[in-house]
């Protein structure tokens, strides 16, 4: 027999759901003190978003180097210079460095 095919409308809505409270929970865990269950959660929403083609939020900042999601103030540090954001992360010292120069050219 074969199998039914499910629409890819649904498969992708499924799949956005699924990350979402994915990264979600990895917040919690990060607040609560767990990195350890927090990479697992943003390594499972990876996998989830392969394998639906659903892309990862954009807006949610994960460290490249240890893969753990990055919260100002509780595991990663921020700071503005040089018309860069440069954020480190706390656990693994992974430096992000973003240019703003557009919005400082509105001044």
């Amino acid at each position: 027999m074969s199998r039914r095919r499910v629409p890819q409308k649904v498969l992708n809505d499924i799949g956005r759901e699924r990350i979402d409270k994915l990264l979600g929970m990895a917040t919690e865990a990060v607040r609560q003190d767990r990195p350890d269950r927090a990479r697992r959660y943003v390594e499972l929403a990876g996998r989830v978003s392969a394998k639906t083609q659903v892309p990862m939020p954009s807006d949610f900042p994960v460290c490249r180097g240890c893969g753990i999601p990055l919260m100002p103030g509780i595991n990663c540090r921020v700071r503005l210079g040089n018309h860069m954001v440069c954020v480190t992360c706390g656990m693994c010292g992974e430096i992000r460095r973003r240019p703003y120069l557009k919005e400082q050219s509105h001044d």
